[in-house]
């Protein structure tokens, strides 16, 4: 959907072209979150094949920054943008690297699921709790790259208080691991399994708050 605050150039070429850049990246970012919740249902049910094909998808993700990165650079070096325009590449570019590491988080989480080779999986109650906090994840992520496609600073703003939500979820989910293992030495391989994914979706929503800073600084030019 064109962006209504992109554009008004002389050359309509170039309007497309900034209206592009933005367009990849929510398309990048809408790869990763497939990504993401694909990663969830891999553990949670863990299933092998799935867990497999999120790390193989990796690599569509940095096909995609590069994609991205290349288009970006070449708006630079063609048009010269500047003011608003200019903003608007060096945010794209910014927002790329932070969807990229989402990816990553996502393949970590597949990860976790792979490298369990004694079969020790979480209980029902400690898999919802991951999921819970997953969905606010995805959710905060969702309206990330919303705000952002749309240069809304009133929504960014809006989703960087749901930050605090998942930082809350992740500290209680690492506060039950820690007691688990203290107590119990053979929690520790579940506790850990838990404690790397609940780090990686932590780490996921710290990334969507840096897209929710990109698209202020967009729709702003400030910080």
């Amino acid at each position: 959907m064109p962006n209504n605050k992109i554009g008004g150039h002389y050359s309509q070429a170039y309007d497309e072209e900034l209206q592009q850049a933005v367009d990849r990246l929510v398309d990048m970012g809408g790869l990763v979150l497939q990504q993401l919740r694909d990663s969830m249902a891999a553990f949670t049910t863990a299933d092998i094949a799935l867990a497999k094909q999120v790390k193989k998808g990796d690599r569509q993700v940095n096909n995609f920054e590069v994609d991205i990165d290349e288009h970006c650079l070449d708006i630079l070096a063609r048009r010269q943008p500047a003011a608003t325009d200019l903003r608007l590449v060096l945010s794209v570019l910014k927002s790329i690297n932070d969807v990229e590491r989402i990816g990553d988080q996502a393949k970590r989480i597949a990860k976790t699921l792979l490298k369990d080779e004694q079969g020790n999986r979480p209980s029902a109650e400690q898999l919802a709790e991951l999921n819970g906090m997953s969905a606010k994840v995805q959710l905060m992520l969702q309206h990330a790259l919303l705000a952002f496609q749309q240069i809304d600073a009133d929504k960014a703003l809006n989703v960087l208080r749901e930050d605090k939500a998942i930082d809350d979820d992740y500290s209680r989910i690492m506060q039950q691991s820690l007691s688990a293992m203290m107590h119990d030495s053979q929690q520790i391989s579940v506790s850990l399994q838990i404690s790397n994914v609940a780090k990686a979706l932590e780490r996921v929503g710290d990334h969507s708050r840096n897209i929710c800073q990109h698209a202020i600084f967009l729709s702003k030019g400030r910080n």
